[in-house]
């Protein structure tokens, strides 16, 4: 059974995406900006703050889907200006110490909003089906 999880993104309508995908015990969080609940850009200029906004809105996704941090088993970090990826990966840190998924780092030409200088994906796979 296929789940659409939304976080109320503005976008998600005129793109057509969910925030998330859930099929089974796996679930497909898509790439998630730094957008702030009054969908202004969250933290301008601060990678660190945007990073903890984009995770915080995947986090309520995977929350939302039935699953937990511990089924989080890979995270895609993209950066406008990989120079800065230290300050993205203490978020991620901060937010996936304990679980450890795989994680790649990579740098972008650009996102949709030229503020956004980090977004962020997230694949869980849980234990059992939840």
């Amino acid at each position: 059974m296929r789940q659409l999880i939304s976080s109320g993104s503005p976008l998600e309508p005129d793109i057509g995406f969910s925030r998330a995908v859930r099929i089974g015990n796996m679930l497909a969080v898509s790439g998630t900006a730094p957008i702030a609940e009054d969908g202004t850009v969250a933290a301008p200029g601060d990678v660190y703050g945007q990073a903890r906004r984009c995770l915080e809105i995947a986090i309520q996704a995977i929350l939302d889907a039935g699953f937990r941090l511990q089924d989080v088993i890979r995270t895609r970090v993209m950066l406008t200006d990989i120079s800065r990826w230290q300050e993205a990966a203490r978020a991620h840190g901060e937010c996936f110490g304990d679980t450890k998924p795989a994680c790649t780092f990579v740098e972008v030409a650009r996102f949709i909003d030229s503020e956004w200088l980090v977004e962020i994906e997230v694949d869980c796979v849980a234990d059992i089906n939840v």
